[in-house]
């Protein structure tokens, strides 16, 4: 062990004699500063704050990439190329502690950098709305709807299968059924009817929704929804009138001990909004109600998409959301060190960053990757099925753990999703790319005996 710290703190050394470290350091200082004085998002508070943690948050994780790149290889290559290594192995240190030393040094270097810029990051974030001189009504809607971590219930698609598969008979038996389409296309279009049949609201008609096991840890929850009508209203606007209670009062009658929300809305449609319900009006028993009755004046049908409703409360404070973010953050540089690591055991400098450039920007944008291939040809999506695809799902799929996707919308990034994080970028796929290098390196011919 005594070895490995030895070569720790002498790549950290290392690491801070190079010019480039020092010149990403000092950018990163000056774009968070100028992020901060000069952000405007939507020109309200909440808008400021989002749009400088989104640039900001999504900066740092770049540039720090990049570095954690460029010096896990440099600092291996550079020793191999001067020469410098020779000295090394010939001490009594093994080739995987040389390796182990190297990545522990990186990693070091990471996590004082992440924690620095990262709470350079907080602090301007938490200033901003003295900075801005924000108003009371400002700064309540940015205390509630962005200085928070919210979990979301939304609304699961209902089983429509029994509904679609006698529709679908029907059809057949009066030889109703379109010509020249598969019984599986015929299937998913009546699934789809029957489903948004589920989520319509006639003019007059009301749709209920049921919710349990919903503790609120302050003082308002939140409906969040998006109208899709038809046909559209002359004024582009919905009348909709919301209930909010105990879902016990509204399907059987029973008295209740909470109080029930009852307001209309006159919300526009095709964007989300937002609706502040007081949390009094969920029970004890957690068992909420939520209705919609479509008053529009028009003959305007109703429609919610499946994304388009979900109930938000605050379930966790926005500094306990920002320090998982932070540790998400971390979870990336820990794979990119391993792999910078591994690639300059058998890969020159340039080489190596060329190699975990194409790597980080693949599993950076792994999603869109993927469905790219959806418009290609038939047989060149063949060809990515069988080999392209599985290659990507090796990697690590940096989309879908982007922290910068909970902490704008303050959303909760809970600790079961930070837990899968840890468990598929490092425990799996970080440690296979080191073991892998460790074992390239054990076997790699550092120098040859000439006589």
């Amino acid at each position: 062990m005594r070895s490995i710290w030895a070569v720790a703190t002498n790549t950290i050394k290392q690491a801070l004699r190079m010019k480039v470290a020092v010149v990403f350091v000092l950018l990163l200082i000056v774009l968070l500063a100028v992020l901060g004085a000069s952000t405007t998002g939507d020109e309200t508070l909440k808008g400021r704050l989002q749009t400088f943690l989104s640039y900001g948050l999504s900066l740092t994780s770049f540039l720090l990439c990049l570095l954690t790149i460029i010096i896990s290889i440099y600092t291996v290559t550079s020793d191999i190329e001067q020469r410098q290594i020779y000295t090394v192995i010939t001490k009594p240190i093994r080739r995987h502690e040389f390796l182990l030393g190297k990545l522990l040094g990186v990693l070091m270097l990471d996590l004082i950098l992440l924690g620095i810029f990262a709470g350079i990051i907080y602090s301007i974030t938490v200033y901003i709305p003295r900075y801005r001189d924000a108003s009371g009504p400002d700064l309540a809607e940015a205390n509630t709807q962005f200085f928070t971590a919210r979990a979301a219930l939304t609304i699961p698609e209902e089983d429509v299968t029994k509904e679609v598969q006698e529709r679908y008979e029907s059809l057949k038996s009066r030889d109703e059924l379109p010509a020249n389409t598969s019984y599986e296309e015929i299937i998913a279009e009546l699934t789809r009817r029957a489903q948004i049949s589920r989520r319509a609201a006639d003019v007059g008609g009301m749709l209920v929704w049921e919710f349990k096991n919903i503790e609120p840890l302050s003082e308002s929850l939140f409906i969040r929804f998006k109208y899709e009508v038809w046909p559209n209203p002359p004024d582009a606007q919905v009348y909709g009138r919301w209930y909010v209670g105990d879902y016990e009062h509204f399907r059987y009658g029973t008295e209740s001990q909470s109080p029930v929300y009852d307001q209309v809305h006159v919300n526009s449609i095709g964007t989300f909004h937002e609706i502040e319900i007081p949390a009094n009006v969920v029970p004890e028993s957690g068992h909420l109600a939520l209705a919609f009755l479509n008053g529009s004046p028009d003959n305007t049908i109703v429609i919610f998409p499946p994304d388009g409703l979900e109930v938000l409360y605050k379930a966790d404070t926005f500094t306990a959301n920002f320090v998982r973010a932070a540790v998400m953050i971390l979870f990336r540089l820990i794979f990119l060190a391993c792999l910078g690591v591994t690639a300059s055991t058998f890969l020159s400098f340039p080489v190596a960053i060329l190699f975990c450039l194409v790597i980080f920007l693949t599993a950076s944008f792994s999603g869109f990757v993927s469905e790219s291939f959806d418009y290609l040809s038939v047989n060149a999506v063949a060809i990515y099925s069988y080999t392209l695809k599985w290659m990507i799902k090796l990697l690590p799929q940096f989309d879908d753990f982007n922290p910068t996707e909970f902490l704008v919308p303050a959303r909760l990034l809970s600790w079961s999703l930070l837990g899968k994080c840890a468990l598929f970028v490092v425990c799996i796929k970080a440690f296979l790319m080191l073991g892998l290098g460790l074992i390239i390196f054990s076997f790699r011919e550092i120098a040859r005996i000439t006589v």
